[in-house]
């Protein structure tokens, strides 16, 4: 039996590292980890960035598994190369299940005024940190947002508001929380429900997700 090719996509300036809590099978599965390349400009579509993630896929007919933001590159993706399948995990599926603060600053365009600093610069901010929740939070940040540059927190950043998709892609599986704060689960339709799950589940319930993510490509 062939392997199923796996490609995982991460959030918004986040690296492979939060995927490190999922556990497949090698002997079912190639895993292969994607990562957010430069923007070739501000204003590059996000069909021509996806087109150019493509360029690291090097198997026939793999499952794109994205997270939020990765949901969204995978479904762009999945334009310019056939997919087995579809997996997203705290996404949206198209831009109708976005909050209405996102469709606030997108007309605002408040987005633009982010201070990127704070990202690209974490180090300088870590010591502003209060509080000893506040501190584990830093360090889990700085090591899971990884991808730093200003100009692709810009570009991801528009792109998440602009996304122009409204029609429903096929062969597509959702799993989300029921504690997202980022997408709210009452703006998501047909999911697969994970009880307590936040927006960074795929780190905190990495081990019910993997299960999930088996279930539904070997059932």
């Amino acid at each position: 039996m062939d392997k199923i090719a796996l490609y995982f996509i991460p959030g918004l300036a986040a690296g492979p590292e939060i995927f490190e809590n999922l556990n497949f099978s090698k002997d079912k599965y190639n895993i292969n980890y994607l990562e957010w390349k430069e923007p070739l400009a501000i204003d590059e579509s996000i069909s021509n960035y996806a087109m150019r993630m493509c360029e690291d896929v090097k198997e026939k007919d793999p499952v794109l598994v994205g997270v939020s933001f990765g949901g969204i590159m995978a479904q762009e993706m999945s334009k310019f190369i056939n997919t087995r399948k579809i997996i997203l995990v705290s996404s949206v599926k198209t831009n109708q299940e976005l909050p209405k603060r996102f469709k606030l600053a997108k007309f605002t365009k408040a987005y633009k005024l982010f201070p990127t600093n704070i990202v690209s610069n974490f180090e300088d901010y870590a010591k502003y940190f209060l509080g000893k929740s506040l501190q584990k939070r830093a360090k889990i940040y700085k090591k899971y947002l990884s991808v730093r540059s200003k100009s692709y927190i810009i570009w991801s950043i528009s792109a998440v508001l602009n996304w122009k998709q409204n029609k429903l892609i096929q062969n597509i599986i959702h799993i989300h929380g029921t504690d997202d704060k980022v997408f709210p689960i009452k703006n998501i339709d047909n999911c697969i429900n994970i009880k307590g799950g936040n927006h960074v589940m795929i780190i905190t319930k990495g081990k019910k997700i993997s299960k999930i993510i088996d279930k539904v490509l070997t059932c």
